[in-house]
């Protein structure tokens, strides 16, 4: 006889003992059946802590009303009488407890209806009311890793979640809990709560419910925690999951109406709920492997964690309104904040779209609009490890806090930075000059080209931009020759883009990028000034998205080189692994520039730029005037350029980029073989292009471009068009852009090609 079976039997009189062993997070659980009853006995490792919790959770438990239609555990008395008793088992004190088992199906189990889900939450609201009697000094001292009002210990265990993307999921959310939640908190109404009201804590009949168990969790905190759990719970298994959480919030709200203030907070609520399961889960798969109870909700968590990120918290406030009658948020109208605008700005700063869009917040790849649509980025290639990156935003309000200043001081921000930027570069390039932007970074290397050759001719390449500064639109073809631009500089030479598609030499001629550098060479030669610069993008933004020519840039630099000149890449939309194949665009073409420019998602949003150059310029630089920028390279910036390094590399960006730029091309491609309007996929990883067409023609359709743009724009998607024609339509993405928004993107290709050709 174990010793499990003589203490019930000398405790509970038992002449016939079963049991047997069921799941528990941190204690043992088993099911007894003695003398024809059930019962659940629980042993916990001893601590005089837990012993007066279960003390206060019993006290809890017999004085809730039970009735038919109110179940809830009975503790079973001890032959002494009490409640809890202490044993040793296996050389170790525990503390025991023997609890009645109701013989009733649990929601897990059952055939789920939006009348049980309405149930479930009406429920809750009658124990929360009768838990709203109970008073426990010893509650609200508790300290349990599930209530959310401890989060924070759940935060150690993000480490053991193998996935670096996930793990940045959940910090998001810890993040948005700790800006959205933690300051009001305080204010909000609070009580002994349930703490785990779940699928698998609550007892149906009938397709209603009609009890609860394991109040293991119970613990005192805001009543809105309670409520955030159970809505989790109601949803985190369906497809749908919102219409199911609107049932649950139904029967809560009937009997005890939520406040305002916390359907303002609920959508972060339930998101801190998951994203605590969800470390739980990957702690218990490490230290106890095969502890199936703690893992069994993991891919349900996971599930409506991602769901909540896609869908966005506007939306789910709106729904969370709407059930339980309270006015809508008030929305900002495009209308009324464009008139704002234009009475403080010039029109000359555009907007995107006829019908454009007031944003309010964003999440990696997803932004949300005012009006509660959630938008799927595929065109903002500034947040380039996406949108609020929770490892970004917590270095620059780290550093923000503690240091901000110029670059007369030392700090190691800056050196530390540097240092990790400049290994991701040749050996050759070896200093750094770090702005505000990538058009004061190119304004700079046109200077610094300058002083190194002592010439001001610089070659551009043709429908090129390189910046908004005076010596950038100089550059920028793309700007000079609109309509209403100054036109080329006499010291500018432009040579044509070397388009494979487009352009003279076809795209059947292997060594069409040899011949456009050689006709590039034979102006060079013709211009009136030897060339002291050469700069041009890797694949042409504003010209389309156009690669240049395979060989182009391997004949052209030593050209270049060889009459004295510097090549300066333009890595401002292309660099940092958006490529997929190369972290820079140069490398693509095999070679080595002497100048590379950074910008846009240096920072991912916070206004960063960078010039990289080889010792000889930069030493040709210092003998000018002093080189300063109040802001370039200040500590605040390098903590958020070094975090946007490690997400990169930590979160395997760039693979990311390569994998789904392939898959998204090959999407593409295929679309393009079923509708001739589609001339040309072009690009790398995820900075790709699609030339839009007239049907059989090559002629393009600047009228089709803008009008599949817009009506991405409807379907909540975001893209672009440009080129010279305005009929390329632009996609560089996060590079945290996955598959299934690859295909949801090319899915919404295909629908408007097929109206449009109906």
């Amino acid at each position: 006889m174990t010793v499990l079976q003589e203490l019930l039997q000398t405790e509970f009189n038992f002449e016939a003992i079963e049991i047997k062993k069921i799941g528990g997070y941190d204690n043992a659980n088993y099911s007894i059946t003695g003398d024809s009853n059930k019962y659940i006995f629980k042993t916990y490792a001893f601590s005089k802590d837990l012993l007066a919790y279960l003390e206060a959770e019993n006290e809890v438990l017999l004085s809730l009303e039970r009735n038919a239609k109110c179940l809830f555990p009975i503790p079973e008395k001890f032959s002494d009488g009490s409640y809890l008793k202490i044993v040793e088992i296996d050389g170790e004190q525990h503390i025991c407890r023997m609890l009645a088992f109701i013989d009733e199906n649990f929601l897990a189990g059952a055939p789920h209806s939006h009348a049980l889900l309405t149930s479930f939450g009406g429920f809750l609201a009658e124990l929360n009311l009768q838990l709203q009697k109970a008073t426990s000094y010893v509650l609200q001292a508790r300290e349990c890793e599930w209530d959310l009002q401890y989060y924070h210990i759940s935060i150690a265990y993000i480490k053991d979640i193998p996935n670096a993307h996930n793990r940045s999921i959940v910090e998001y959310f810890f993040q948005q809990f700790e800006a959205q939640v933690l300051p009001i908190i305080s204010t909000f109404r609070r009580q002994i709560i349930h703490g785990d009201y779940n699928e698998g804590n609550v007892l149906v009949k009938n397709d209603r419910v009609v009890g609860a168990i394991d109040f293991g969790d119970i613990t005192y905190a805001p009543l809105v925690y309670e409520l955030g759990i159970a809505l989790v719970y109601s949803g985190y298994d369906k497809d749908e999951p919102l219409q199911w959480i609107a049932s649950a919030l139904k029967g809560y709200n009937a009997i005890i109406p939520v406040e305002e203030k916390e359907v303002e907070i609920l959508y972060y609520v339930m998101a801190a709920r998951l994203a605590v399961s969800v470390c739980r889960s990957a702690h218990s798969r490490k230290t106890d492997p095969d502890n199936t109870h703690a893992l069994n909700s993991e891919k349900h968590s996971w599930k409506l964690l991602k769901y909540l990120l896609r869908v966005g918290p506007i939306a789910v406030e709106e729904m969370l309104r709407e059930v339980c009658e309270l006015p809508k948020r008030k929305e900002l109208l495009a209308d009324v904040e464009l008139q704002k605008r234009l009475q403080v700005l010039s029109p000359l700063l555009s907007v995107s779209y006829k019908d454009p869009i007031v944003m309010e917040k964003a999440a990696f790849q997803y932004m949300y609009d005012s009006a509660g649509n959630s938008i799927l980025d595929a065109y903002n290639n500034i947040p380039h490890v996406g949108h609020c990156h929770p490892k970004v935003v917590a270095a620059g309000q780290s550093q923000m806090a503690s240091l901000n200043t110029n670059t007369r001081y030392l700090y190691p921000e800056l050196s530390d930075y540097a240092e990790h930027l400049l290994s991701k570069f040749p050996k050759s390039l070896t200093k750094v000059f770090f702005v505000n932007s990538g058009s004061a970074a190119a304004d700079l290397a046109y200077r610094m080209a300058h002083a190194h050759t002592r010439r001001k001719s610089v070659m551009v390449m043709e429908h090129g931009y390189h910046g908004n500064t005076q010596i950038g639109m100089q550059m920028s073809d793309y700007k000079f020759s609109n309509k209403k631009g100054d036109g080329k500089q006499n010291h500018v030479l432009k040579v044509p883009i070397p388009d494979t598609y487009r352009g003279i030499y076809g795209s059947e001629n292997r060594n069409s990028g040899i011949k456009y550098a050689e006709d590039a060479i034979a102006q060079m030669k013709e211009f009136s000034n030897e060339i002291g610069a050469f700069i041009a993008e890797p694949i042409v933004g504003c010209g389309g998205q156009v690669p240049l020519a395979a060989g182009y840039l391997k004949a052209l630099y030593p050209a270049i080189r060889a009459q004295g000149g510097v090549c300066i890449s333009d890595e401002v939309q292309t660099g940092f692994g958006r490529l997929g194949d190369s972290f820079w665009g140069f490398e693509m073409h095999g070679v080595v520039p002497d100048m590379v420019i950074l910008g846009k998602p240096m920072g991912n949003g916070h206004p960063m730029g960078a010039v990289v150059v080889t010792d000889e310029i930069s030493a040709s630089f210092e003998k000018g005037v002093e080189f300063f920028s109040s802001f370039g390279g200040n500590p605040v910036s390098c903590a958020i350029g070094k975090a946007v390094l490690e997400v990169i590399e930590e979160e395997k960006l760039q693979e990311n980029a390569k994998e789904v730029g392939d898959y998204y091309q090959l999407l593409l491609k295929e679309l393009q073989s079923r509708y001739d309007v589609i001339g040309d996929v072009r690009g790398a990883g995820l900075f790709i292009g699609v030339e839009i067409v007239k049907a059989n023609t090559d002629d393009p359709d600047t009228d089709l471009a803008q009008h599949i743009k817009n009506e991405f724009r409807k379907t909540n998607i975001l893209i672009s068009t440009d080129g010279p024609f305005d009929n390329v339509l632009k996609s560089k993405p996060p590079l945290c852009f996955s598959k299934e928004n690859a295909k949801e993107m090319v899915g919404c290709l295909e629908a408007v090609l097929s109206r449009s050709s109906a």
